[in-house]
């Protein structure tokens, strides 16, 4: 069953508050919290955290070659290659 946003109440919304975030819709725009200084509050929170968060653990891509490397024991360690 599906709830009409405009009608939901604040345990139903922050029930799929994860979802929506997830989804990648951009939340500023729902009808809820339009009307609702409760969760507006909870969202920009929880967006503060987030935002926090990924500035501590910054996203790093592995370095050149790993993947071939990791590829490669793998290999020798089942004996399926032979070392260079």
């Amino acid at each position: 069953m599906t709830v009409d946003p405009k009608s939901m109440s604040c345990h139903e919304f922050q029930q799929q508050m994860s979802d929506l975030i997830g989804s990648g819709a951009d939340l500023q725009d729902h009808p809820h919290l339009r009307g609702c200084d409760l969760c507006r509050a909870l969202l920009n929170d929880l967006e503060t955290i987030a935002e926090a968060a990924r500035q501590l653990f910054p996203i790093q891509q592995p370095e050149e070659g790993l993947w071939e490397r990791i590829e490669s024991a793998i290999k020798q360690e089942d004996g399926s290659a032979i070392p260079e």
